[in-house]
Formats: structure tokens, C-alpha cells, sequence
């Protein structure tokens, strides 16, 4: 009996190990098909070897690895001089976990890292503020920091809803400053899109959606000068799913990328370009696209007539995540244009676009249209919808075994030579769009 015991556990030791050994072998199976290749140069980093547009490529300027130090989620970039940047680092997809990191380029483009704020909550958008301090949002705070005293942090706005990704869907703060100093914060919806795991609607007493009460919005924080901001908010926009893409144009306009709910088909819902005007409700959770109602709300319920209608829409789940106008030297052709990234996993995502604009900075649209998928070939937007006038300028980013993978790009930013710095957060990777 006893020797059964023995060979069992010496068994069921053989067996831990090979289970062990697998799940080794599939880490590295998926991290290698993480790695960018590199051949060739691209404006002194070294090129990936994926489809641009013409006259453009893709510098590979850092990639974590086991032996290499440095941001595990890079998401936002935010730059302090040419050589010397600030990375915001998610981490994971849990509380604490995050960090704010400082990358030094040196002459021969090696790459220096320094970890200046660890224990962060999912930290996002980086900022400079009204009073020239940087701002960065963490999960239910913004706070200011000096990268020179890292330690020395103070918080701007700190009753931002706790949130975690598993009670929330949409944890992450942004917020984008307005013109007269006002923080514009994201705070986003609490489900997908407000119904019960049968998907009947979780209504209040009035029949409405019980999730839209403080969040669901962009809210409003006045400025009250010396680097202040009221303790009251009110709601600037409503019935927003999630606005971590948000930008103010010079015009003084504010635009938001909404990241359309889940449904289960790759053709729909479309994700939006949403101008934000002051008082407007957006339709989370009822309608989605031009004027659907979504499932589990009736038309009546819904009442898409009366949403403020998106400026355009964009492919399904290609979940924008950020979004700037572009004001750099190297590429004139795109100048004063919407610079906007597709994150998501799908086959319309893992592009990088650069959409035409009016003098108000809202996009150009065209009707019909159509819309690049991977890996290859296109699909129709709605024949009477507006579709964004954009460049594609990474058309092939799709993911290719042992070359690269999927474009995940979320932060980008404008060196002061004009070349397009971008965070790829699943590949953690920093990555630089320059010139042929």
C-alpha cells in the first residue's frame, strides 16, 4: 500500500512537473509572439517589420523582456525633452499595481529606466496643467507630480469613484483641460451596457437605467485658480460608456472617442467620434451607431431621437483609446489632422489614423464608406452614416507569427522633431513612426 502511495505522488510529481513545463512553453510561446522583429533602420532605432503607408516606417525604440527593465502596461507617453519621457504604466488590471516611469534615451539610443512611482491605481492620461505642473489620473484620483521630487505628490481631484475592473468595466480616469482651466474628467459606465447576466435592464424607479447616477459621464471640475479645482462636479456630458479618448481642439471644442458596448458580432455596434456639448446625453445604454436602440431596450425605452448624435462613426471594437491633433515638422501632410489609435483586437484594430478635419476640428466624413479589415479586405459603415476621411498609416499591423503582433497601440505623443511616439501596452513597447 505504502509503495502504491509512493509511486502515486512520485506520479502525480511527474505529472506537476510536465504541467509545469507546458505552462512554460506556452508563456513563451505567447511572448514570443509578442516580440517585434527588427531589420533595417527607421530614422536610428531599429524598423519593424510591419505594413506602413508610404513613406513611412516604424522604429522599434524599446521592448520589455525578462532581462530588461521598464513599464510591464506602457499606455501613456508624455514627453519632457526628446531624450527624456514620462511612460504611465498600467501594470495589470488590479489596484496598485501601477507606476509612473522615466525613459532616457541616450546618444546611441540605449535605453534608460527609472521606476519614480510605484503602488498606483491604473494610472492613464498625463497632462500639463493651467499652472504648467503635470497631472496624471489614476484610478479614482488626479494628482499633480514633479517628476524632479517624485515623492511629493498632491491631489487635484480625489473623489473619483474606487472602482475596480471587476465591479467596474471601465475603471480608468482621463480628462482633458478646457480652456478656461476646468477639468473635463471620464468617468466611465459600470456595466456593458446596463442589463442582468439574462440581459433584462437593470432599471431604477422610473424605468431607466440604475447605473447612470454619477457616472456614465464626463464631469465638470471648475478651476479656482492657483492650481485649485472645485470639490463640487457637475455632469458636462452624459450617457458616455467610456471617454478615455478625449481632445480639445484650439477652436475650443472637446472631442470624445466612445468604445461602443459588446455584443457578440464583429459588425456590430460601431464605435463614435462625439463632439461634447454642455448638457448633452450621448444614449448609453439605450442606443447605439446613428440610431439603434440596443438589445434589452425597446425603441420607446430608448429614445434614440432624442441623443445627441455622433459626428461620425467608426469600425466596430476598435476601441479608440486616444486621440490628438497633429502639429509636428516631419510629416506636413498630416498637419493640423485628428491623430487617433484603434487598440482593440478585432479585425478592424491595431491601426494608427490620421482623420481630415473642418476648421472646428471635427472630422470629415464621407457616406457610403467602408472600413479596412484584417487581413485583408473591407466592410461596409451604414450607407447613410458618416464615416471618418482618414489615412491609415499603419494598414498592416496585423499580427504575423514570429514577425509581430497585433498593433495595440494606446498613448501616443509628438517628439519636437514631428515623429509619432506610440505605447503598445500587450507587446510593452514603445514604438516611433518616422519618415522612410
Amino acid at each position: 500500500m505504502r509503495g502504491s502511495i509512493v509511486a502515486g505522488v512520485a506520479g502525480l510529481t511527474v505529472l506537476a512537473a510536465a504541467f509545469t513545463q507546458t505552462l512554460g512553453a506556452q508563456a513563451r510561446t505567447q511572448a514570443a509572439t509578442r516580440i517585434y522583429a527588427v531589420h533595417g533602420d527607421c530614422g536610428g532605432h531599429p524598423r519593424v517589420e510591419a505594413g506602413m503607408a508610404p513613406g513611412l516606417c516604424l522604429g522599434r525604440v524599446w521592448q520589455w523582456s525578462a532581462t530588461t527593465p521598464g513599464p510591464r502596461m506602457p499606455r501613456t507617453l508624455f514627453r519632457l525633452a526628446d531624450d527624456d519621457w514620462l511612460v504611465a504604466d498600467l501594470g495589470s488590471w488590479d489596484a496598485g499595481r501601477g507606476a509612473i516611469w522615466r525613459m532616457r534615451i541616450g546618444a546611441d539610443g540605449a535605453v534608460g529606466w527609472t521606476r519614480l512611482l510605484g503602488g498606483l491605481s491604473m494610472p492613464h492620461t498625463m497632462a500639463r496643467g493651467p499652472d504648467g505642473r503635470i497631472y496624471v489620473a489614476e484610478m479614482s484620483r488626479i494628482f499633480v507630480f514633479d517628476p524632479a521630487r517624485p515623492e511629493a505628490t498632491t491631489a487635484a481631484v480625489s473623489d473619483l469613484p474606487d472602482n475596480r475592473l471587476h465591479e467596474n468595466r471601465h475603471p480608468l480616469s482621463a480628462f482633458v483641460f478646457d480652456g478656461d482651466g476646468a477639468l473635463l474628467v471620464n468617468v466611465g459606465a459600470p456595466s456593458d451596457r446596463c442589463v442582468d447576466a439574462r440581459g433584462r435592464p437593470n432599471r431604477d424607479a422610473r424605468g431607466q437605467c440604475a447605473e447612470r447616477a454619477g457616472q456614465a459621464m464626463v464631469r465638470r471640475y471648475a478651476y479656482l485658480g492657483n492650481g485649485r479645482w472645485s470639490r463640487e462636479w457637475t455632469p458636462y456630458a452624459t450617457g458616455l460608456r467610456n471617454s478615455v479618448a478625449m481632445v480639445r481642439h484650439g477652436s475650443g471644442a472637446i472631442y470624445q472617442a466612445e468604445n461602443s458596448v459588446d455584443l457578440n458580432t464583429p459588425e456590430r455596434p460601431f464605435d463614435e467620434i462625439n463632439r461634447l456639448k454642455p448638457g448633452a446625453d450621448y444614449g448609453w445604454p439605450y442606443c447605439t451607431d446613428m440610431a439603434t436602440a440596443l438589445p434589452g431596450w425597446t425603441a420607446a425605452e430608448a429614445r434614440c431621437g432624442r441623443r445627441q448624435s455622433p459626428v461620425s462613426l467608426l469600425p466596430p471594437h476598435a476601441a479608440p483609446l486616444d486621440m490628438l491633433y497633429y502639429e509636428g515638422a516631419m510629416f506636413p501632410e498630416l498637419r493640423g489632422r485628428m491623430l487617433m489609435s484603434w487598440h482593440g483586437h478585432r479585425r478592424a484594430a491595431g491601426r494608427i489614423v490620421a482623420i481630415e478635419v473642418d476648421a472646428e476640428g471635427a472630422p470629415l466624413t464621407d457616406r457610403p464608406a467602408r472600413y479596412a479589415i484584417y487581413p485583408r479586405g473591407s466592410m461596409p459603415y451604414p450607407p447613410d452614416a458618416p464615416a471618418p476621411r482618414a489615412r491609415v498609416l499603419t494598414p498592416g499591423w496585423n499580427a504575423v507569427r514570429g514577425t509581430r503582433p497585433q498593433g495595440s497601440p494606446v498613448g501616443m505623443a509628438v517628439a519636437g522633431d514631428g515623429a509619432i511616439w506610440v505605447a503598445d501596452d500587450r507587446a510593452a513597447a514603445v514604438l516611433r513612426i518616422a519618415r522612410e
